[in-house]
């Protein structure tokens, strides 16, 4: 299986190292999903090599930035990704639809889904969140 790994260099590392035996192969290796997106080669899939999203932080222990961090619950669609990265360049919904030939209605709901799944009170904090993870680049 050939993967596109994602992720800081030290991360990279790390997984590129436990990978070496394995039948998974590393077709490209980028620092955002922004840019892995944008390389166009082909993969199988995408590996985010990132200990932030790792967290294993006890509620107790907790702070704000931390629930920026932990693991996502449910990961972003691929379609999701689309419009995450859509809502980064400042496009409103109606130009988001207009670009991925889908309704606004549409896009509205993969907006509220996304906001969900990052934990975001809105779009601009969607974005923000999006940024601290690496899932998209400005």
């Amino acid at each position: 299986m050939r993967l596109l790994l994602v992720g800081r260099p030290g991360d990279r590392a790390r997984i590129r190292a436990e990978l070496d035996h394995s039948s998974f192969t590393i077709a490209g290796e980028f620092a955002t999903l922004a840019d892995a997106r944008a390389s166009r080669v082909e993969a199988d899939g995408i590996f985010i090599a990132d200990r932030r999203l790792r967290l294993a932080a006890s509620a107790s222990q907790a702070g704000p930035r931390d629930f920026e961090q932990a693991p996502f619950e449910e990961p972003l669609t691929p379609r999701e990704i689309e419009v995450l990265e859509l809502l980064a360049e400042g496009l409103p919904n109606k130009a988001i639809a207009a670009r991925l030939g889908i309704s606004d209605q549409t896009v509205k709901f993969h907006v509220a889904a996304i906001c969900g799944k990052l934990g975001a009170a809105n779009r601009t904090d969607a974005v923000r969140r999006a940024i601290r993870r690496g899932l998209v680049s400005l």
